[in-house]
Protein backbone atom coordinates (compact mmCIF):
# COMPACT_ATOMS: atom_id res chain seq x y z
CA UNK A 1 0.00 0.00 0.00
CA UNK A 2 1.59 3.50 -0.74
CA UNK A 3 0.01 5.94 0.99
CA UNK A 4 1.16 9.70 -1.28
CA UNK A 5 1.76 12.77 1.04
CA UNK A 6 -0.85 15.25 0.74
CA UNK A 7 0.32 17.62 -0.92
CA UNK A 8 1.31 15.44 -3.82
CA UNK A 9 -2.37 14.81 -3.47
CA UNK A 10 -3.69 18.04 -3.40
CA UNK A 11 -1.51 19.18 -6.08
CA UNK A 12 -3.00 16.60 -8.49
CA UNK A 13 -6.75 16.89 -7.77
CA UNK A 14 -6.17 20.54 -8.33
CA UNK A 15 -4.78 19.95 -11.74
CA UNK A 16 -7.78 17.71 -12.21
CA UNK A 17 -10.29 20.61 -11.65
CA UNK A 18 -8.11 22.14 -13.95
CA UNK A 19 -8.67 19.65 -17.10
CA UNK A 20 -5.18 18.18 -17.18
CA UNK A 21 -5.29 14.87 -18.83
CA UNK A 22 -5.05 12.75 -16.51
CA UNK A 23 -1.93 10.77 -18.39
CA UNK A 24 -0.09 14.34 -18.17
CA UNK A 25 -1.47 14.31 -14.40
CA UNK A 26 0.48 10.96 -13.74
CA UNK A 27 3.69 12.12 -15.22
CA UNK A 28 3.89 15.18 -13.51
CA UNK A 29 3.01 13.29 -9.86
CA UNK A 30 5.02 10.42 -10.44
CA UNK A 31 1.94 8.00 -10.15
CA UNK A 32 -0.15 5.90 -12.41
CA UNK A 33 -3.49 6.98 -14.24
CA UNK A 34 -5.30 4.49 -12.87
CA UNK A 35 -4.12 6.02 -9.08
CA UNK A 36 -4.94 9.15 -10.67
CA UNK A 37 -8.41 8.37 -11.78
CA UNK A 38 -9.33 6.49 -8.36
CA UNK A 39 -8.41 9.75 -6.35
CA UNK A 40 -10.96 11.26 -8.83
CA UNK A 41 -13.59 8.98 -7.92
CA UNK A 42 -12.90 8.82 -3.91
CA UNK A 43 -11.99 12.57 -3.41
CA UNK A 44 -14.15 14.83 -6.07
CA UNK A 45 -16.93 12.47 -7.23
CA UNK A 46 -17.35 11.00 -3.36
CA UNK A 47 -16.67 13.91 -1.40
CA UNK A 48 -14.45 11.15 0.97
CA UNK A 49 -12.40 12.57 2.91
CA UNK A 50 -8.10 12.13 2.49
CA UNK A 51 -6.72 9.04 4.65
CA UNK A 52 -7.13 5.16 4.51
CA UNK A 53 -9.48 5.29 7.53
CA UNK A 54 -11.15 1.81 6.14
CA UNK A 55 -7.67 0.01 6.45
CA UNK A 56 -6.80 1.81 9.80
CA UNK A 57 -9.74 1.23 12.02
CA UNK A 58 -8.87 0.88 15.50
CA UNK A 59 -8.64 -2.77 17.34
CA UNK A 60 -10.67 -2.71 20.64
CA UNK A 61 -7.99 -5.19 21.72
CA UNK A 62 -5.34 -3.39 21.19
CA UNK A 63 -6.58 0.54 21.31
CA UNK A 64 -9.32 0.06 23.86
CA UNK A 65 -11.72 0.98 22.26
CA UNK A 66 -15.22 0.29 22.32
CA UNK A 67 -16.35 -3.00 21.08
CA UNK A 68 -20.61 -3.55 19.63
CA UNK A 69 -21.04 -6.98 21.78
CA UNK A 70 -23.81 -8.42 20.05
CA UNK A 71 -22.48 -7.99 17.31
CA UNK A 72 -19.18 -10.16 18.05
CA UNK A 73 -20.71 -12.47 19.46
CA UNK A 74 -23.11 -13.33 16.46
CA UNK A 75 -20.09 -12.99 14.51
CA UNK A 76 -18.23 -15.19 16.26
CA UNK A 77 -20.64 -17.68 16.05
CA UNK A 78 -20.93 -17.66 12.62
CA UNK A 79 -17.29 -17.69 12.30
CA UNK A 80 -16.91 -20.78 14.08
CA UNK A 81 -19.82 -22.91 12.40
CA UNK A 82 -19.01 -21.34 8.56
CA UNK A 83 -16.19 -19.22 8.59
CA UNK A 84 -12.13 -18.95 8.32
CA UNK A 85 -9.06 -16.54 8.64
CA UNK A 86 -6.68 -16.15 5.77
CA UNK A 87 -3.44 -14.14 5.68
CA UNK A 88 -2.59 -12.04 3.21
CA UNK A 89 0.48 -9.68 2.08
CA UNK A 90 1.99 -6.88 4.41
CA UNK A 91 0.23 -9.20 7.60
CA UNK A 92 -3.46 -8.19 6.75
CA UNK A 93 -5.68 -10.97 7.55
CA UNK A 94 -8.86 -11.61 5.84
CA UNK A 95 -12.30 -12.78 7.61
CA UNK A 96 -14.30 -15.27 4.79
CA UNK A 97 -17.44 -16.21 6.10
CA UNK A 98 -19.39 -18.76 3.63
CA UNK A 99 -22.76 -19.06 3.54
CA UNK A 100 -26.01 -20.62 1.20
CA UNK A 101 -26.95 -17.95 -1.86
CA UNK A 102 -30.82 -18.80 -0.81
CA UNK A 103 -30.84 -17.08 2.36
CA UNK A 104 -30.35 -13.52 1.29
CA UNK A 105 -31.29 -11.44 4.76
CA UNK A 106 -28.70 -13.71 6.16
CA UNK A 107 -25.91 -12.68 3.75
CA UNK A 108 -26.75 -9.12 4.18
CA UNK A 109 -26.66 -9.60 8.20
CA UNK A 110 -22.88 -11.07 7.99
CA UNK A 111 -21.86 -7.91 6.05
CA UNK A 112 -23.63 -5.68 8.99
CA UNK A 113 -21.98 -7.94 11.54
CA UNK A 114 -18.30 -6.95 10.21
CA UNK A 115 -19.20 -3.45 9.86
CA UNK A 116 -20.21 -3.56 13.41
CA UNK A 117 -17.01 -5.30 14.53
CA UNK A 118 -15.10 -3.17 12.73
CA UNK A 119 -16.58 0.30 12.19
CA UNK A 120 -15.72 2.30 8.74
CA UNK A 121 -15.48 -1.44 6.72
CA UNK A 122 -16.49 -2.16 3.50
CA UNK A 123 -17.01 -6.21 3.22
CA UNK A 124 -17.31 -7.82 -0.56
CA UNK A 125 -18.84 -10.61 -1.74
CA UNK A 126 -18.36 -13.53 -4.07
CA UNK A 127 -20.21 -16.26 -5.38
CA UNK A 128 -19.52 -19.89 -5.80
CA UNK A 129 -21.49 -22.35 -6.59
CA UNK A 130 -25.07 -22.58 -4.03
CA UNK A 131 -23.09 -20.06 -1.58
CA UNK A 132 -21.93 -16.50 -1.30
CA UNK A 133 -18.71 -16.13 0.57
CA UNK A 134 -18.11 -12.71 2.76
CA UNK A 135 -14.74 -11.09 3.36
CA UNK A 136 -13.83 -8.24 4.93
CA UNK A 137 -9.65 -7.65 5.65
CA UNK A 138 -8.24 -6.02 8.78
CA UNK A 139 -4.58 -6.70 10.35
CA UNK A 140 -6.67 -7.12 13.94
CA UNK A 141 -8.74 -10.15 13.04
CA UNK A 142 -6.19 -12.20 15.28
CA UNK A 143 -6.55 -9.98 17.95
CA UNK A 144 -10.39 -10.49 18.06
CA UNK A 145 -10.63 -14.50 16.71
CA UNK A 146 -7.69 -16.09 18.14
CA UNK A 147 -8.86 -19.21 17.95
CA UNK A 148 -7.32 -19.39 13.84
CA UNK A 149 -4.56 -21.09 13.28
CA UNK A 150 -3.85 -23.74 10.80
CA UNK A 151 -5.86 -26.53 9.71
CA UNK A 152 -9.05 -26.85 10.56
CA UNK A 153 -11.38 -26.44 13.32
CA UNK A 154 -12.17 -29.65 14.14
CA UNK A 155 -8.50 -30.81 14.38
CA UNK A 156 -6.99 -28.26 16.84
CA UNK A 157 -8.33 -27.40 20.31
CA UNK A 158 -10.78 -24.51 20.25
CA UNK A 159 -11.50 -22.93 23.16
CA UNK A 160 -12.76 -18.89 24.08
CA UNK A 161 -10.80 -16.41 25.63
CA UNK A 162 -11.53 -14.87 29.25
CA UNK A 163 -12.57 -11.87 27.72
CA UNK A 164 -14.37 -13.97 24.51
CA UNK A 165 -16.24 -15.77 27.34
CA UNK A 166 -17.39 -12.42 28.88
CA UNK A 167 -18.72 -11.21 25.92
CA UNK A 168 -21.08 -14.63 25.29
CA UNK A 169 -22.03 -14.36 29.00
CA UNK A 170 -23.62 -11.15 28.40
CA UNK A 171 -24.72 -11.83 24.60
CA UNK A 172 -25.92 -15.22 24.55
CA UNK A 173 -28.64 -15.32 22.22
CA UNK A 174 -26.83 -13.42 19.72
CA UNK A 175 -24.10 -15.98 19.64
CA UNK A 176 -26.28 -18.71 19.16
CA UNK A 177 -27.97 -17.18 16.57
CA UNK A 178 -24.51 -17.26 14.63
CA UNK A 179 -24.01 -20.39 15.49
CA UNK A 180 -27.51 -21.66 14.36
CA UNK A 181 -27.84 -20.00 11.45
CA UNK A 182 -24.31 -21.24 10.12
CA UNK A 183 -24.46 -24.96 11.35
CA UNK A 184 -27.77 -24.94 12.62
CA UNK A 185 -31.23 -25.88 10.87
CA UNK A 186 -34.86 -25.94 12.05
CA UNK A 187 -35.85 -28.99 11.28
CA UNK A 188 -39.22 -30.96 11.15
CA UNK A 189 -39.71 -34.59 12.84
CA UNK A 190 -42.36 -36.80 12.59
CA UNK A 191 -43.24 -40.12 15.35
CA UNK A 192 -46.02 -43.11 14.16
CA UNK A 193 -47.52 -44.17 17.11
CA UNK A 194 -50.92 -46.59 17.92
CA UNK A 195 -53.45 -44.77 19.41
CA UNK A 196 -57.03 -46.05 20.23
CA UNK A 197 -55.88 -49.54 17.75
CA UNK A 198 -54.95 -46.52 15.10
CA UNK A 199 -51.42 -45.52 13.88
CA UNK A 200 -51.05 -41.83 13.69
CA UNK A 201 -48.22 -39.54 13.07
CA UNK A 202 -46.89 -37.12 14.75
CA UNK A 203 -45.13 -33.74 13.57
CA UNK A 204 -43.12 -31.66 15.80
CA UNK A 205 -40.28 -28.97 15.28
CA UNK A 206 -36.70 -29.25 16.35
CA UNK A 207 -33.37 -27.62 16.50
CA UNK A 208 -30.16 -29.16 15.29
CA UNK A 209 -26.64 -28.19 15.42
CA UNK A 210 -24.27 -30.05 13.33
CA UNK A 211 -20.05 -29.83 13.81
CA UNK A 212 -17.35 -32.31 13.75
CA UNK A 213 -15.49 -30.35 16.49
CA UNK A 214 -16.20 -31.40 20.02
CA UNK A 215 -15.04 -28.17 21.19
CA UNK A 216 -17.45 -26.30 19.20
CA UNK A 217 -20.52 -28.55 19.83
CA UNK A 218 -19.40 -27.92 23.44
CA UNK A 219 -19.71 -23.92 23.36
CA UNK A 220 -23.26 -24.28 21.62
CA UNK A 221 -23.97 -26.57 24.45
CA UNK A 222 -22.64 -23.99 26.95
CA UNK A 223 -24.55 -21.06 25.74
CA UNK A 224 -27.60 -23.33 25.46
CA UNK A 225 -27.23 -23.70 29.20
CA UNK A 226 -26.79 -19.79 29.46
CA UNK A 227 -30.60 -19.17 28.30
CA UNK A 228 -32.18 -22.12 30.00
CA UNK A 229 -32.98 -24.28 26.93
CA UNK A 230 -32.68 -28.05 27.32
CA UNK A 231 -30.57 -29.78 24.80
CA UNK A 232 -29.24 -33.12 23.95
CA UNK A 233 -26.47 -35.05 22.16
CA UNK A 234 -28.66 -36.58 19.62
CA UNK A 235 -25.79 -38.00 17.51
CA UNK A 236 -21.75 -38.16 17.11
CA UNK A 237 -22.07 -34.44 15.70
CA UNK A 238 -25.29 -33.48 16.23
CA UNK A 239 -26.72 -31.25 19.58
CA UNK A 240 -30.66 -30.95 19.27
CA UNK A 241 -33.09 -29.24 21.11
CA UNK A 242 -36.78 -30.98 20.59
CA UNK A 243 -38.57 -30.18 23.85
CA UNK A 244 -41.70 -27.85 23.02
CA UNK A 245 -41.01 -25.28 25.06
CA UNK A 246 -37.03 -25.22 24.33
CA UNK A 247 -38.10 -24.93 20.68
CA UNK A 248 -40.21 -21.89 20.94
CA UNK A 249 -37.63 -20.40 23.75
CA UNK A 250 -35.13 -21.09 21.15
CA UNK A 251 -37.34 -19.75 18.16
CA UNK A 252 -38.09 -16.45 19.92
CA UNK A 253 -34.41 -15.84 20.58
CA UNK A 254 -32.67 -16.56 17.63
CA UNK A 255 -35.16 -15.99 14.40
CA UNK A 256 -35.66 -17.70 11.41
CA UNK A 257 -32.76 -17.95 9.17
CA UNK A 258 -34.04 -16.20 6.21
Amino acid sequence: MHVRPTDTVASALAAMRAGVPDAANARKHGVAPGTIRRWRRLYLEQGRPRGQTHLTARCPRCDAVPLDGAAYAELLGWYLGDGHVSRGRRDVYALHVINDLSYPVANARIQDLMRAVKPGSRPHTRDRPGSVITTVSWKHWPCLLPQHGPGRKHERPIVLEAWQREVVERHPSDFLRGLLHSDGARVRNWAARVVAGEQRRYDYPRWQFVNASADIRALCCWALDLVGVDWRASGPRTISVSRREAVARLDDLVGPKA
